[in-house]
């Protein structure tokens, strides 16, 4: 048992430790400006991301409106840096911006979360949606708070202190990276105590923990609150870094954004919106910028996701470290091969289609061709949309048949897991 302790706790110091070195050399390794700008955004999206599975995954309570905590937060702290006499802030208001976001945020949930607890399932869905779309109706409605369409901005730089001014982005991402590792530590933390495991326990069968005496509601309003506290510590470093302020952060599109990818990341999983949060961001940023249906294409990767794999990539990384504990991985590997090469050759067919459609659609003006990864197609040429459709058909067939035979090869390796899991227990 000491020896279990020890080993535990060594690994517990190594993933830690590993994860403060990740953040101290990453501004490094990706040193462009483009390359910090992003850590500082995935910085932000990972403390939001993991904020909200506090709600989704660790209490089962799908909210739609978790962008409130998250904008109000923001705009707090954006008011804040502008109340600085002469616009001028000092050094310890800046360092203190993202808790002043995080206690807005809190002060949010205690108001708001009261009444949005109340109800669970389905019905806390409509009541998060609802606050939601009334917090955007009335940032256009009061334009002293949430400055109109045009938002708030506001200066973060100080005046030199040991070299510091949080003028250069490699500044504020070291802020940045702080606080988003004292907010993971301390969203971890949290699923570790009492509160943390009696959600659990709401999530699972929010009758029986009535049963035995809790209060399941005064559980769901007291996690809201804590979501909402890390949520606004994220708002509050979102000012920061962009130094504006709109009402879209408050808006229904962030707050699915922050649903789909900490679904897509893993919610069942406490590291799966972190990998979340780093999708998040490189859509947002770097594959918006590769096609004009990115959209869709987000849109087909979740629908797949929630089809064949609901545990999102959390999942299917525990998943495969499991058959690799057994040493079975390796006959699987092939079977991946032939999955991801099958895969691509219909993802070519099908974004052939898909960019000719959109380019018909949105520049048929400029043109009939486009370049389409240094191939030149022209959406007024039939055969070039045989070709793609020919393409799509057989890559969508080749893999069909590539994922039938992985998955009786998987089912055989979970199998021989289970009987091999049975001789052990047997053996101790």
């Amino acid at each position: 048992m000491t020896a279990d302790r020890t080993s535990s706790s060594r690994a517990r110091w190594i993933i830690w430790g590993s994860f403060a070195l990740a953040l101290l050399v990453a501004p490094w390794l990706f040193s462009s400006n483009l390359g910090v700008t992003m850590l500082c955004q995935i910085g932000i999206a990972i403390i939001a991301c993991l904020s909200y599975n506090i709600l989704l995954g660790q209490g089962g309570m799908l909210s739609f409106g978790h962008a409130v905590y998250t904008g109000l937060g923001a705009f707090v702290a954006m008011h804040a840096l502008n109340a600085a006499t002469g616009g001028k802030p000092s050094f310890a208001l800046v360092l203190l911006l993202p808790l002043i976001g995080g206690l807005a945020g809190l002060f949010f949930a205690v108001l708001l979360g009261y009444v949005t607890t109340r109800r669970s399932g389905t019905t806390f869905a409509m009541i998060t949606l609802g606050m939601g779309e009334l917090v955007f109706a009335m940032s256009l409605m009061i334009p002293e708070f949430f400055g109109g369409e045009g938002g708030i901005s506001g200066n973060r730089m100080v005046e030199p202190f040991m070299g510091i001014t949080f003028g250069p982005q490699r500044q504020v991402y070291y802020l940045v990276a702080f606080y988003t590792f004292i907010s993971v530590a301390g969203m971890y933390a949290f699923t570790r105590t009492p509160l943390g495991r009696m959600l659990n326990a709401v999530r699972d069968n929010a009758e029986r923990v009535e049963f035995v005496g809790y209060n399941a509601q005064r559980i769901r309003y007291l996690a809201f609150i804590v979501a909402g506290f890390f949520a606004g510590i994220s708002g509050g470093l979102a000012a920061l870094n962009f130094e504006i302020v709109t009402a879209e952060v408050v808006g229904a599109a962030r707050s699915g954004s922050y649903l789909l990818f900490t679904f897509l990341g893993g919610a069942t999983f406490f590291f799966g919106p972190i990998i979340g949060a780093i999708l998040m961001v490189l859509a947002f940023v770097l594959f918006s910028e590769l096609t004009k249906a990115w959209l869709l294409y987000l849109g087909l990767i979740f629908m797949f996701m929630v089809m064949y794999a609901p545990g999102g990539i959390a999942s299917l990384i525990m998943l495969n470290l499991r058959v690799a504990s057994y040493g079975r991985l390796k006959e699987l590997l092939p079977h991946y091969l032939s999955m991801a090469a099958t895969g691509l050759v219909a993802l070519l067919g099908v974004s052939a289609l898909t960019e000719m459609v959109y380019h018909r659609q949105l520049d048929g003006a400029a043109g009939s061709t486009l370049n389409f990864l240094g191939l030149t197609l022209d959406d007024a040429n039939t055969v070039h949309w045989l070709a793609a459709a020919a393409v799509a058909l057989v890559g969508i067939a080749a893999f069909e048949w590539a994922r039938r035979r992985f998955a009786q090869r998987w089912h055989a390796v979970q199998e021989y897991i289970e009987v091999e899991m049975k001789q052990r227990e047997a053996a101790a």
